[in-house]
């Protein structure tokens, strides 16, 4: 008999809402939902061709986007010229990453509305399960918290300013290289981590129940054990700020604040199924391209529609160490004949 636990199925959007919790509620008010259920989803046969979106977009929105806070912070300072201390600070972009990541599912559902999802004349798009809306809901803090915590903790100083760094040319070359360096290494320690998630027994089951999904959408990037929630945001982060100090790069707060954007940006578009061909935004997207290393939307939606125990596409940023291991399954509807670069998508900022 299947695990009752395991049920992917979401009939509470339409259930009479006396039924709902307080996490019910919560999901609705921030209106975080990937379609809204009185407009149609478009359906695209395999071989219609699928728009592109150019990386400048991307870059615009990330970037808009993550200087908000840095800009609310500066102006904080000329309130309370002593600082921010870490507390206000974990609280400022906190909030903010949420709410950053709330405005792109809100753009995410609009851009369905126009392309459809990928293997949507298959499937539909995966809702919240009914059993899981308590445990998603939790996710949007224990996600954007747990990593920011280990941020806040480890390269905050209050001595130092947005302006302080910002005002820097040589801080805009150096930030450049990061953004880039940021989500191959990142890429590595979640290669491994992910692949022996998969390859190993005993860390299988705090990985499975992220896999019930097949068709996954954004609220679903997060939807799995603690265990797992433990090591995709403070593990592999760690790792990877270790990595870049080794190599003599040491992320400041600031850096590290608009490196972790990039990261989640990706994240959540990649579990959108949105079917769009993208390649991650990145500042050496250029130098992985030449190893046919970049990562589009289809990548990681093959990998929960595919895989199971044995899988393949672990990357999650790149598709670089997916490349040298031997782990890449070819593409279906993001296969290069098949994308549209002439009627181009779009990423809008508002």
């Amino acid at each position: 008999m299947a695990n009752p636990l395991d049920s992917m199925k979401s009939t509470w959007r339409e259930a009479d809402k006396s039924t709902w919790s307080t996490h019910h509620y919560i999901i609705d008010f921030l209106n975080v939902y990937h379609t809204d259920l009185d407009k149609p989803v478009p359906v695209f046969s395999k071989d219609d061709k699928i728009p592109h979106i150019p990386q400048l977009p991307q870059h615009l929105w990330v970037m808009f986007y993550a200087m908000i806070p840095l800009g609310i912070h500066q102006a904080l300072l000329s309130v309370y010229p002593l600082g921010v201390g870490r507390l206000a600070a974990f609280t400022l972009y906190f909030i903010s990453f949420n709410a950053i990541i709330i405005r792109e599912v809100h753009i995410l559902r609009r851009l369905a509305h126009q392309h459809g999802f990928l293997d949507g004349d298959v499937h539909g798009r995966d809702g919240v399960p009914d059993i899981g809306v308590s445990r998603v809901a939790k996710s949007l803090y224990k996600t954007t918290g747990s990593r920011l915590a280990l941020a806040i903790y480890i390269s905050y100083n209050p001595a130092i300013s947005p302006l302080d760094v910002m005002s820097q040319p040589s801080w805009w070359g150096w930030l450049l290289l990061e953004i880039g360096l940021y989500g191959i290494v990142l890429d590595f320690w979640f290669y491994w981590y992910h692949r022996a998630m998969h390859d190993v027994g005993g860390l299988w089951k705090f990985h499975r129940t992220h896999h019930l999904t097949k068709h996954p959408n954004p609220l679903l990037a997060a939807y799995a054990d603690h265990e797992q929630e433990f090591f995709d945001m403070v593990g592999v982060p760690f790792m990877t700020y270790v990595t870049l100090r080794a190599i003599g790069l040491p992320l400041g707060f600031y850096e590290w604040w608009i490196c972790h954007q990039y990261i989640a940006f990706t994240e959540v578009f990649g579990h959108s199924g949105l079917r769009v061909h993208l390649t991650a935004p990145s500042t050496m997207a250029w130098l992985l391209e030449i190893f046919d290393a970049n990562i589009v939307v289809e990548d990681h939606d093959l990998h929960h529609r595919k895989g199971w125990r044995k899988s393949h596409n672990y990357g999650k940023q790149t598709r670089l160490w997916d490349r040298i291991f031997g782990t890449c399954i070819d593409r279906i509807e993001s296969k290069a004949q098949n994308v549209d670069y002439v009627n181009k998508g779009d990423m809008p900022i508002f």
